[in-house]
């Protein structure tokens, strides 16, 4: 079986990683985000996710990379990670009392073998007041998430409901990734089907 690479800095991704028992190692390559004009949110994040392998899989051709993408998508408007408190704000108070969708694009990339996909769960918040948002921002947890929120934190206080894979929400429907990543694996040359 190939080696596992997360080309990742989530701690919440590498916690998934681990809950599944999957053995990994972390290379982190800076890259370009920026999504081209054109493509759907759900195209997007999968765009994304495999512009984190690539670099990656340069370097470690006979490993698999892992790259993932996680966006908050309202109304068309796709919500990444806030710039600072008020952009914060800004998004919080616009996803207050709405559904919006929050939609995490994979990629699996070994040499020049790729696979791509995408899960989008659907997460309703509460109506939330000013001086709400405000003391969760003070939390910090939202700097460096998709949204402003982390829905496994303090941020679960603002949920209502969600309809599909709460992990997806986390930032890695593991389950589905796992059951991806052994079709992948089984499907590169000279690889039989393991366990992972």
């Amino acid at each position: 079986m190939r080696k596992i690479i997360l080309a990742s800095s989530s701690p919440r991704r590498r916690e998934l990683l681990t809950l599944a028992d999957i053995k990994y190692s972390l290379c982190i390559k800076n890259v370009d985000e920026t999504v081209p004009d054109g493509l759907t949110p759900e195209e997007g994040a999968e765009y994304t996710a495999e512009q984190k392998t690539l670099p990656v899989a340069q370097s470690n051709p006979d490993a698999v990379v892992i790259g993932a993408d996680t966006v908050v998508v309202l109304d068309g408007e796709i919500f990444g990670k806030p710039r600072d408190d008020d952009d914060a704000l800004r998004m919080l108070s616009r996803l207050s009392g709405k559904e919006h969708k929050v939609i995490t694009g994979v990629c699996l990339t070994s040499g020049d073998n790729r696979f791509k996909f995408h899960e989008t769960s659907i997460v309703k918040f509460y109506k939330l007041d000013r001086d709400e948002i405000l003391r969760y921002i003070k939390t910090g947890e939202c700097a460096d998430k998709a949204g402003a929120y982390g829905i496994q934190g303090k941020g679960a206080l603002l949920v209502e409901r969600i309809d599909g894979d709460y992990f997806n929400v986390v930032g890695l429907p593991i389950a589905r990734l796992v059951r991806e990543l052994r079709r992948f694996q089984a499907s590169l040359p000279g690889e039989k089907r393991d366990e992972i």
